[in-house]
């Protein structure tokens, strides 16, 4: 979708759809039809946020929608109220659409129309057979008019937008299509076409060679190569720490020998969510041209059960040298992440921040609303909880006490990846992680709750893309 944002009246636009938002305690616009005024005197439509109503004038149509209350509006608010006068614009086979901001809309707001417009309007239609043209009902460009000034923060949106969406349809492929091997290919497409950006691409091999003995066993019970991705972008004038991006790319988990229930397995295909968040994140950042400096690791593997697969009770080496009593092959997330995480640091990464669907138990702790944030370095976790307020990907933090690492201790080796104590389930998993970071500050998002049927007016059941939007904002921050 085009996205361009003008000065001009409404009226004045080539768009054959306007949006004019009203809040509670006020009226329409001078410069909106009387038709609109009409809806509202009659009771038709009404100022609730969401709310809509329809009304044709000027040879337009002009979609009228509440905002609620002026001191409760954000730009989340923002994104629900674009989303759903996406939806009905698409109903209406408009294709311009036209987005007339509330009086004195900043930056924040613009830009969050533009987010909840361009997600609402993801569809994913790889394996459809139905032509993409059947049904028409699609939307084609989004207009922003406002103050003069709001273009960059616009483009910006449209931009991460984008990638949120791209990250969708990594998540979205099915599993024996989505392979280590195909999420490696998309990295190094991603770094043919933006600038900045180099990958590395290395395989089983590799990953062996290089003492990767948790992220190694993990892969063992898959025919499909493993795939450890490694992307580097160099900004224009970058300064400020080297940040790190590690995503858990398991792009099916069956759970290996100690298999899952049946029931929504089907859903594991989403366990690379991590890791596609961190590979579109990164090409937002470098589409931007942010001043910093960024190297991200993807650990890509299949997690299934076989006469090679690693079994509970064995014991592996992570490539820092600590040993790992695997007593649940399906907590091969954290043994995934580890080896990247080692990788990273030996990379040169100077503040780490890790996004994966570690554990049920954050689903319990958390639902879907919030991703639940570990980290060793307060300064760190408040610049990522900042960008979460700011982009709408908001995390809630978990504690990291000493007294958690008691219960990831190992009885035949350092540590044990399933404790059998059912206690702190997503701390504990973050408590593992801290092992292998050494001081470098790091924080670990346990994106479980988030990265599927996030039921947001703007993303609704299946892929999300969450944590893109949070990763370029924090990315965005380093250079404010």
């Amino acid at each position: 979708m085009e996205v361009s944002t003008s000065s001009q009246a409404a009226a004045a636009s080539d768009a054959d759809t306007i949006v004019v938002p009203v809040f509670e305690d006020a009226g329409v616009p001078p410069q909106a039809p009387e038709a609109l005024s009409q809806l509202l005197s009659s009771g038709e439509a009404q100022r609730a946020l969401g709310k809509l109503a329809l009304a044709h004038a000027d040879g337009k149509r002009w979609l009228l929608v509440g905002l609620g209350a002026r001191e409760r509006f954000t730009p989340e608010r923002a994104r629900v109220a674009a989303a759903k006068a996406a939806r009905r614009a698409c109903e209406l086979s408009a294709r311009k659409l036209a987005w007339q901001l509330p009086a004195d809309a900043g930056a924040p707001i613009a830009a969050a129309v533009v987010e909840g417009t361009l997600l609402a309007g993801y569809r994913f239609e790889r394996y459809s057979s139905q032509s993409a043209e059947d049904d028409g009902a699609r939307l084609e460009h989004l207009l922003v008019l406002g103050d003069e000034g709001l273009g960059d923060a616009v483009a910006e949106a449209a931009v991460a937008a984008a990638a949120v969406n791209r990250a969708r349809d990594l998540q979205n492929r099915a599993g024996n299509d989505l392979t280590p091997s195909a999420l490696a290919e998309r990295a190094e497409q991603l770094a043919s076409e933006v600038a900045g950006l180099t990958a590395t691409i290395e395989g089983r091999e590799q990953i062996v060679g290089r003492d990767m003995g948790a992220f190694a066993a993990v892969a063992r019970g898959s025919d499909e190569e493993p795939r450890l991705i490694t992307l580097r972008y160099e900004g224009p004038g970058a300064g400020a720490p080297v940040l790190g991006l590690v995503g858990k790319a398991v792009t099916f988990d069956s759970g290996g020998i100690s298999l899952k229930p049946g029931a929504k397995m089907s859903e594991m295909k989403f366990d690379m969510s991590g890791g596609a968040a961190v590979i579109e994140a990164l090409g937002a950042i470098a589409r931007l041209q942010l001043p910093l400096r960024v190297v991200a690791v993807v650990g890509a593997t299949e997690n299934l059960p076989s006469g090679h697969a690693v079994k509970p009770g064995d014991v592996v080496t992570a490539s820092n040298g600590k040993t790992i009593e695997v007593n649940n092959t399906d907590a091969e997330g954290r043994l995934v992440l580890a080896d990247c995480l080692v990788h990273a640091v030996s990379e040169g990464a100077e503040q780490i921040i890790d996004l994966a669907t570690l554990t049920g138990a954050v689903i319990v702790a958390l639902g879907s609303t919030y991703a639940g944030l570990m980290s060793n370095d307060d300064g760190f976790a408040e610049r990522i909880v900042a960008a979460g307020e700011r982009s709408g990907e908001i995390v809630w933090r978990l504690p990291l006490h000493e007294e958690y690492d008691s219960l990831i201790k190992g009885k035949y080796a350092d540590l044990d990846n399933a404790p059998e104590a059912r206690k702190a389930g997503t701390i504990v998993g973050g408590a593992f992680l801290s092992n292998f970071v050494g001081d470098v500050p790091w924080a670990h998002l346990d994106i479980a709750g988030s990265a599927w049927d996030l039921d947001r007016e703007y993303v609704g059941k299946g892929a999300s893309g969450y944590g893109v939007r949070l990763l370029v904002e924090l990315a965005r921050s380093y250079s404010a």
